[in-house]
Formats: structure tokens, sequence, C-alpha cells
């Protein structure tokens, strides 16, 4: 059925800051495209033209990981943002699904475990900008089984699935948090996921109660000294009433007679609903964006690490061979200038021949970066140079002398062979996530750019720090 008419569109903040929010948005999702597009065709060239000659065990990770790459740039295309649902049995999960529905689709009921696997549910809430331009945004409400009933192997990976998958996470609670559900949230958080703690059942307690308790929460939100430092610092809490017990009213009937029935009164599900709606209008597709973006960086680092393990071997002796040569050539050549150039073009050759060795690319950005211990490299030899000429223009240097700056030259450009060819692995076991339209770069361009009263903001420290 079609949920979008059940409540009343929303009309949320003036037209210029939702407009400027959502070009914003949008960056961000062309910008994710754009990231996911090069990689995928990047490592389809590379499977295409390598599976004859590849390690069988690189070329089944190869696979699996484009096959990721497919999945996310399709759901970007497609514009679905899905909102996963978390919490121990019992706390009313699928009801407050159900009240953001507008319908009791889920099944809900007093015993524990009614939700045994996660469910999808379309929700095409309609959003008005202002009172002449409305957006349909497309969601999938994920209904998941209790944490505290995910038990095994499989159910623990379906959880981890589920949590990879969503945008957004609503963790729904029903009082003061356990330390069972202390530790779920914890889990939670290692997704690095935007996430808004639900306090449900608010009608069981008193006012007095229900703001003790709204306070516990928002401080453990804010900030949890000892084992939970930091790991509440993005979290929101929104109270609700999602499925409210039914109370007894007093009818006095125009006889006299006085009776009383069971009345079930509406959910409290507004401020929920709205949080919601203006999170999906203000940064829905940067949330599409990100959570592509960080799933993109696993696939190509599960790649890199992948193809580094196979080829370590290969790499160390490349390596080593161009340290040997060029140690031999500048040992041998006397002309300072000759040294410096042929020093830099050898190290250049280097990183070239690990990243057709690693079928990985590297980027000019990152080639870039490289430089400096290039630079290093070469200055050292270029001082060794000068010292000798310098030696040998006053006259007082003889063959022994010679041999020695001659050994100490060679060393130098050894060395810095050998640290150029580490550093360049180091890169690519990143899975070239940096330079331009990398995921680690755009991700960062994402979260830089984020106001400070939007939901992905507060992921910073978590994703720059991870």
């Amino acid at each position: 059925m079609n949920n979008s008419n059940i409540y009343p569109e929303i009309i949320t903040e003036n037209s210029h800051t939702t407009e400027s929010y959502r070009k914003q948005s949008q960056l961000h999702w062309k910008r994710a495209r754009g990231s996911l597009r090069k990689a995928l065709n990047r490592y389809s060239i590379w499977h295409n033209t390598s599976q004859k000659t590849t390690n069988p065990e690189l070329l089944s990770t190869v696979k699996t990981q484009l096959d990721l790459l497919k999945s996310n740039l399709n759901k970007l295309d497609q514009g679905v943002i899905q909102i996963a649902v978390f919490g121990l049995v019992s706390r009313g999960k699928s009801a407050v699904l159900n009240a953001l529905l507008g319908d009791k689709i889920l099944e809900t009921g007093p015993l524990n475990g009614v939700t045994q696997w996660p469910r999808s549910i379309r929700w095409t809430p309609n959003i008005f900008v202002n009172s002449h331009q409305k957006e349909v945004v497309k969601v999938d409400l994920i209904d998941t089984p209790g944490l505290d009933e995910v038990a095994g192997k499989t159910r623990g990976e379906m959880a981890k699935e589920v949590t990879r998958q969503a945008d957004l996470i609503l963790f729904v609670i029903s009082g003061d948090i356990t330390r069972t559900e202390y530790n779920a949230l914890f889990e939670l958080r290692k997704a690095k996921k935007p996430l808004i703690l639900v306090f449900n059942k608010i009608d069981l307690y008193s006012e007095t109660e229900r703001e003790e308790i709204y306070q516990n929460l928002q401080k453990i939100a804010v900030h949890q000294p000892g084992e939970l430092e930091h790991t509440y610092s993005s979290l929101e809490v929104v109270m609700v009433a999602a499925e409210p017990a039914p109370i007894p009213i007093r009818i006095e009937w125009s006889d006299g007679k006085v009776t009383n029935e069971w009345e079930t009164p509406s959910p409290q599900i507004d401020e929920l609903r709205q949080k919601i709606i203006t999170i999906l209008e203000r940064e829905g597709r940067s949330l599409l964006a990100l959570n592509a973006l960080l799933q993109a960086r696993e696939a190509e680092v599960s790649i890199a690490n992948k193809t580094v393990k196979v080829k370590q071997n290969e790499a160390d002796d490349l390596i080593w061979n161009f340290a040997k040569y060029k140690a031999l050539a500048i040992a041998l050549n006397p002309i300072a200038i000759i040294d410096v150039v042929g020093t830099t073009v050898v190290d250049l050759a280097l990183i070239r021949s690990l990243s057709r060795l690693y079928n990985l690319p590297m980027t000019s950005y990152e080639a870039g970066k490289l430089w400096k211990i290039i630079i290093f490299s070469t200055g050292g030899i270029l001082l060794g140079d000068l010292g000798t000429s310098l030696l040998l223009g006053l006259g007082k240097v003889d063959v022994i002398s010679y041999t020695g700056v001659a050994i100490t030259q060679a060393s130098i450009a050894a060395y810095g062979t050998y640290a150029i060819g580490s550093a360049t692995k180091v890169y690519l076991e990143r899975g070239c996530t940096w330079g331009y339209l990398g995921q680690d770069t755009v991700i960062k361009g994402i979260l830089s750019q984020m106001k400070p009263d939007t939901i992905i903001y507060r992921l910073q420290q978590e994703l720059f720090n991870k």
C-alpha cells in the first residue's frame, strides 16, 4: 500500500536554507558516483584482462569486491535511503516502524522475538519544501530481530550485513540503558553510521520519571567516561510512544449509567518522524554518498591487501633489484648532476613498476607526495657528490678515499630506493583511496562541508580518526 499520504506532508525550513542543503547534498552524491565509477572501471578492466594469469584467490576477492562496488553504485542511482532499526527484544522496534508508516504492517505482540529475520518496508514520505514544490523521498525501513536474540554465526553475520547497508540507524530502548544495550550499542557504533537513540514506551512512565531517564540518556549521548568514552558523541535522543497502552475511560450515559471502557491513544511519534524527515530532506543524498564511499573504501582496501599479500615476494625482489642496480650506478659514476637525475628517474620507475606489479593504480596526486622521500634521497646523493667533487678539485683525494665516498653514496642511494619502495607499498596497500576522487579524499570533503546542525557533521571525529 502507499503510505505517503497517511500523514500530512511536512513543510520544512525556509526555502533559501533548504535549497542550500539540497545543492550541497546533490554535489556529494555526484562526487560519490564519480568515485565509485572510477574504481569500478579500473578494477573491471584489470579483472577482465587478468583472469588467466592471476592467482585464483586474488581473482575471487576482486570479483566479490567488484560486485559490492556495483551494488553500491546501483543504490546511489536508485536513491533509496535505508534506515535500520535495532534494539533488544520487547523494546518496540516493529511498533516504532508501524507508527512511522501509519499502519500496522509489521507484527507486534507481548511475546519476545516476534521478528525473526530482517524485513524491509518501503516508505515514501512527501516533503513540501515550500507551498509550490514537493519532493518524494524513497526510504526502506528495515526491521530486525532483537540483538540479544542474534546468536550464532548466521544471525551475527545478518546483523552486520544490515548495519553495513544502513544509511541511518535507529536504536530503540524503553527506559534506562542496560549493560546488554550498552554492549550492543557499542558494537553498532563501530560501523560509524549516523544513529538516533529512540526512547520508546514513554507512556509507561510519569512525567518526572520520563524526564529523568531522558536527561540520563542525553548525558550518555554527549559523553560517557571510561570504556564508553567518545562512543556516543554523535547520537540524538528522541522520545516516543509507538504503541501506547490502553487507558480506562469513564463514560456517563444519559440514563445515569456509568461504564468504564478501554481506549488506545494515538502513537506519539511526530517528533521522531519530523527528525527523520528533516535529515532526509537536508542530508539524504549525503547519507547515501557517505555510506557508499565507506563501503567502496573497504572494497578497494580488501583488493589491495589481497594483492600485496599474494605478490609480497615479487615486490621485495623488485625493490632490492632497483636498490642494487642504482647503488652500483651511483658508485661508478663521478658526475654529480647525472647522479641526481638518474636517481630520480630510477625511483619513479620503481613506483611505476610496483604499481604495474600489483595491478593497482598510482595517482599523480599521491605520487607527488612520495616525491618528498625522493627529494630526501636525492639530496643525500647530491651532497655526497658535491663533497667528492670538492675534494677532487683540491687534489686531496686518492683512490682509497674516492672508494669510501662512492660506497657511502651507494649506501645512501640503496636506502633511498628501499624507503621509496616501502612508501609505495604502504600507499598501494591502502587501495589507492587517496587522490582525486579517491574515497578518503571525497569522504573528507563531504565531512568538512557539513554544517554543525547536521547529523553527519558529528561523525567527523570518528571517521577522520579511523
